[in-house]
Order: C-alpha cells, then structure tokens, then sequence
C-alpha cells in the first residue's frame, strides 16, 4: 500500500490544498486493472520518501483523462507526465526519474 496518499480529482479532501513548495508534480493517468499503473504509484511512493513529490492520479475514462490521453497518445498505461511534460507510458523507468530528480536538485 502507497504510504503517501496520491491527489485523486474525484477525491478532493483527501488532496492536499497546496503542493509543498518545489515540489514536483507527477501525473499519472491509470485505467483498471493495470499492473504497470500499480507499479508506477509504488515506485513514485518510494521516490516521495527521498524527494519533494506530489503524485496526482487521474482515472483513464474521466474527462481530465480522455484529454491527457488524446494529448499524448500513449499506447500503455500508465501515462505518466512531469509538471505536464510526457515522461513514460508503461511501466515507470526508475533510473529515468532518478536522473530526472537529481538533474533538479530535488531531495527531501
């Protein structure tokens, strides 16, 4: 189970008010029964526990969803973008992220 409670947009109490400042944001649009989406939000939990992350979720059939994916095309899920830059569709590259987190300074 995620130790950090991802930002869900059907679930806005559960979402934080504010990001924490400098943190990064990472969307990830999942569907159903996805072992890559799975996988993406627990690499992304272990990545919080050493980086300013904010992971926010986005359900593939949602509005939201349908456009991010009518945007970027992914052929897998997860779709997954960096402060709304593709990043990776499938399963998540770790050692990508890790570049990518450290290229920006951004520890915990």
């Amino acid at each position: 189970m995620p130790l950090i409670p991802p930002v869900h947009r059907s679930a806005a109490p559960l979402a934080p008010a504010f990001p924490p400042p400098g943190a990064i944001r990472v969307t990830v649009v999942e569907s159903e029964a996805c072992h890559f989406c799975e996988d993406a939000l627990s690499v992304l939990d272990a990545f919080a526990q050493d980086h300013e992350l904010t992971v926010e979720v986005v359900d593939i059939r949602s509005e939201e969803g349908q456009a991010l994916v009518q945007r970027h095309r992914p052929s897998l899920t997860p779709l997954v973008l960096v402060e709304s830059v593709f990043f990776s569709q499938g399963r998540l590259p770790r050692r990508k992220l890790a570049r990518l987190l450290a290229e920006r300074g951004h520890h915990g």
